[in-house]
């Protein structure tokens, strides 16, 4: 069986692309987030089938556990060193998408072989 397709999503990107007051709660905005994240593990970001899901948080968002569907990788620095990582060391011979609109994240995971969609691809 083929490796699902992997979604690695920039969690502070994708959060702060909404003047919410995320801001308030870093921690409380990256945790609905995740929770949103499960119907795209289900069904992916087309409805074209289950994916992986790796959440990725840095800062006051560390505190954010995974749940059925989503793993949530903690970054112990810069959040986009750990996305390129994640991209480098499991998304190497399968379809891998990294949500974030960072144009420098963007180019160095582009460099890796992975694709990138914007934050409304995952915000409802």
């Amino acid at each position: 069986m083929d490796a699902l397709p992997l979604l690695v999503v920039d969690s502070a990107n994708v959060v702060g692309s909404v003047p919410d007051g995320w801001w308030r709660d870093r921690a409380g905005a990256a945790g609905r987030l995740r929770d949103s994240l499960v119907a795209v593990a289900a069904n992916g970001i087309d409805a074209d089938g289950a994916m992986e899901v790796v959440l990725v948080v840095e800062g006051k968002a560390n505190r954010v556990e995974s749940v059925d569907g989503v793993r949530v990788v903690r970054s112990p620095g810069e959040g986009d060193d750990t996305i390129v990582g994640v991209v480098r060391d499991e998304g190497a011979d399968r379809r891998c998408v990294v949500v974030t609109a960072d144009r420098e994240l963007r180019r160095r995971v582009t460099e890796l072989g992975a694709e990138v969609v914007g934050p409304r691809t995952v915000r409802s």
